[in-house]
Formats: structure tokens, C-alpha cells, sequence
């Protein structure tokens, strides 16, 4: 029989009636450093294989000058962009406007394979779908589509695997294997696209206009701020105008960490509007140190003023994601507490996501109960805190926040 106590090391909070359940890894052992506190990694430990090069990797100048390079004419970079990011194909065959003799070399030069579909799962209801793929180097990750009403929202992921080593998420149980480049985050919006102009979630507005991904997320695998140079490049070739990029709106990308304070001053001074959420999840640091690692080195209130400077330069209303975990980050004490730090930095700078975390039957991390779910947002609101508990997509097919592991075995 498992042994309760110590599994979920339960104690009374003096500010609670209701216990204090303890994070703790279940399922596997969290790699702990020399003091004892969980281990961080902000780069792969063993070297690896570069990936190869890419349209998506450069600027329009860029390309120009690497097709020139190659000894084609520099006017091929825009004809190519077009295929891809108007068109979402990287399809020699497809090319019927490039000259039959270059056509199979430029697409292999400048349009190499990066992410291979291993697999799709769909919700029942048709609204979310989870990719996995394989890049080139046979590592695995995953990405998830989902429909809302009047929008479709792509969760991207920016790192294989995460080192932010945190003990409820699943991504990050076996590490960080390595970042993703540019072109394998925009791929992930490529293929989307062209799933969607293939027909999935729809396909087609009603005036028989084309749907495409316009909302990105930055919430799936990796920590996003830890692969800062490529995400950045990604959001760009995101932004800008077709064909150079995907002609997206800054407005619609979101860009979430757990916490990397000098990356997230840093993106507020790249002149985009972009929104910025803060993975908190407890507004004290004595548990947020063990619920999210990296708060050992830059603390609640170290995040929470950087989140409100990017507010101060960009203008752009901060969002603060708590996912909700029964008997541990739940009690209303620690909703007053959150609602008194945000408040001392002022009003109508941030808005708050209570998360319902994703159910697992047995374990220390489940989702609170719908009256203490109740009560936490209640409390947030009756202090003037802007709170909307967030819709949880995707649970069914392992799709939703915190689940997203690449596994590749089929269901």
C-alpha cells in the first residue's frame, strides 16, 4: 500500500481549515542539484546536431543573398516564400512558376524537411487536434489546435522537452534535449494551416474565405524565454507581411513563462505588442519554490514587477495563469494574497486565468473543487482583480495544459 503521509505530505495551514498538500513528483524523481533544490537547465547538456537550414531561418534579405549564394537569382527567394507562407506548401510539384530543371533542387535547398507528422488526435467534438512530430533529428514534439468560437489558436512548442524542471508538468520529466530552431516553430504553423485549408476544424468562413491559424500561444512544450533568440525570430517571420512571413498580428501572440526576469525585460523592450502571461501558480514563496523551480532564483514579487513594467512600456494588459490544484495552491488566503500583490502595483494592468488543472484520479495534483474554484475567483473579484477562469482544451487526447509529453505510442 502506498504510503499516504509521506506521498503527499500533508500539514494544516494556520491560515486554512482545509489541508496543505505539498508538491511532489509523482511518477518519477526530479533531478536535484547540490543544495538540495530541484535542478534548472537553461541549455541541453549534450551537443547536438544542428538543424538543417531553412527559408523560415532568414529575412527576406536573407534569403536573397543565400539564393545567390547558391546560384540562383536572387527574385527565386520571393517566389519560394510565396509557396510557403501564402500557400503552405513546400512541395516541389506544387511550384509550377519555378523552372522545371531547378525546381526539385531549390525545394531541397531552401525548403528541407524539418517536421514529419507521426501523428494527429482529435477531441470528440472535432475542435481540438494534437500533432505530434518527429524533426529531423528524430526528437519528438508536440503542438495543439484548437477552435474557439470566432478565432482558431495554435499552442506552440519552442523547446524539446523543458529544464524549468517543475513537478506537475509532463514535459518537463525527462528534461531539456534541445531548442527548437526559428523554422521548427514556424512549421508548426505551416502545417496547421495547411491542415485547416485541407479541411480540418472546418476549413472555410461562411463567405467562403479561407481560415488560418490568427491566435498563438507559446504555452507548449518548453519554456519559452529559455530559447529567447528563436522565439523571437519565429514572432517575426510571424508578423511580417506576406511573403516575407505569415501576416499574423503581434496582437494575437502570447507569449507565457515561469519566470526568467531579465528575458522578460528584455521582451518589453522589443517594441511589439504582444501579450505576456505569467505562469505564477502560487502568489507565496514558500511554495512556489517547490511548485515552480526556477522561483529560487527570481522570486514572486522579482516576477511581478517585471510583469508590471511590461505593462508600463508596451501598454499591453499583463494575463497571470494559476492553474488550480486541490488542497495546494486552492485555499482563499492565498487568493486575497494574490489579489493584494497585484492591486499594490496598481489597477487595469493585469487580468487573472484561474486554470482548472487537468484531472488525474488518485493523485496529489487534481483539480480543486468547483466551491473553492468558486471562492478563489470570487475573492480575485471582490478585491477588483479582472478574473476569468479559463476553458481547458484537449484533456481527452492528452492535449491540455501541462500534458504535453511527445509520446509516441499509439492510443
Amino acid at each position: 500500500m502506498r504510503n499516504e503521509t509521506s506521498r503527499q505530505t500533508r500539514s494544516q495551514s494556520p491560515r486554512s481549515d482545509r489541508p496543505q498538500v505539498r508538491p511532489t513528483a509523482e511518477g518519477w524523481v526530479q533531478p536535484m542539484g547540490p543544495d538540495g533544490r530541484p535542478q534548472l537547465q537553461f541549455a541541453a547538456k549534450r551537443r547536438v546536431k544542428p538543424s538543417p537550414r531553412h527559408l523560415a531561418d532568414l529575412t527576406m534579405a536573407e534569403r536573397q543573398e543565400w539564393l545567390k549564394e547558391l546560384g540562383f537569382p536572387a527574385f527565386r527567394a520571393k517566389q519560394l516564400s510565396t509557396h510557403y507562407f501564402q500557400h503552405y506548401t513546400d512541395r516541389a510539384e506544387d511550384m509550377t512558376d519555378l523552372p522545371a530543371k531547378d525546381r526539385d533542387e531549390l525545394v531541397a535547398q531552401t525548403l528541407p524537411t524539418l517536421l514529419t507528422e507521426v501523428r494527429r488526435l482529435r477531441t470528440d467534438d472535432g475542435n481540438t487536434i494534437k500533432f505530434l512530430w518527429r524533426c529531423f533529428d528524430g526528437v519528438l514534439v508536440e503542438s495543439v489546435l484548437m477552435r474557439y468560437p470566432g478565432r482558431i489558436t495554435l499552442c506552440v512548442s519552442s523547446q524539446a522537452g523543458c529544464g524549468m524542471n517543475c513537478p506537475f508538468c509532463a514535459t518537463g520529466q525527462n528534461g531539456l534535449t534541445r531548442n527548437l530552431s526559428t523554422a521548427e516553430i514556424v512549421d508548426q504553423i505551416v502545417q496547421a494551416n495547411r491542415a485547416i485549408a485541407g479541411g480540418e476544424l472546418g476549413g472555410v468562413h461562411a463567405d467562403g474565405v479561407p481560415e488560418r491559424v490568427n491566435n498563438i500561444v507559446f504555452m507548449g512544450m518548453g519554456e519559452p524565454l529559455a530559447n529567447y533568440k528563436r522565439i523571437m525570430n519565429a514572432i517575426h517571420r510571424m508578423v511580417d507581411p506576406v511573403p516575407e512571413g505569415l501576416g499574423m498580428s503581434a496582437r494575437g501572440i502570447t507569449v507565457s513563462t515561469v519566470g526568467l526576469v531579465p528575458a522578460i525585460r528584455k521582451l518589453a523592450d522589443e517594441g511589439l505588442p504582444l501579450t505576456f502571461a505569467l505562469s505564477l501558480h502560487a502568489p507565496d514563496d514558500e511554495l512556489r519554490n517547490d511548485l515552480i523551480p526556477v522561483n529560487s532564483r527570481w522570486q514572486v514579487d522579482e516576477a511581478l514587477d517585471a510583469a508590471r513594467e511590461y505593462f508600463d512600456k508596451t501598454g499591453r494588459r499583463v494575463s497571470i495563469e494559476y492553474a488550480l490544484i486541490k488542497d495546494m495552491n486552492d485555499h482563499a488566503w492565498r487568493a486575497d494574497l494574490l489579489a493584494d500583490k497585484l492591486n499594490a502595483r496598481g489597477r487595469g494592468w493585469v487580468h487573472v486565468n484561474p486554470i482548472p488543472l487537468n484531472p488525474t484520479p488518485g493523485s496529489i495534483w487534481t483539480r480543486s473543487t468547483p466551491e473553492a474554484t468558486a471562492e478563489f475567483v470570487e475573492r480575485l473579484r471582490a478585491k477588483g482583480v479582472p478574473t476569468t477562469l479559463r476553458d481547458t482544451r484537449g484533456k481527452e487526447i492528452d492535449g491540455a495544459c501541462g500534458q504535453l509529453a511527445a509520446a509516441d505510442e499509439q492510443r
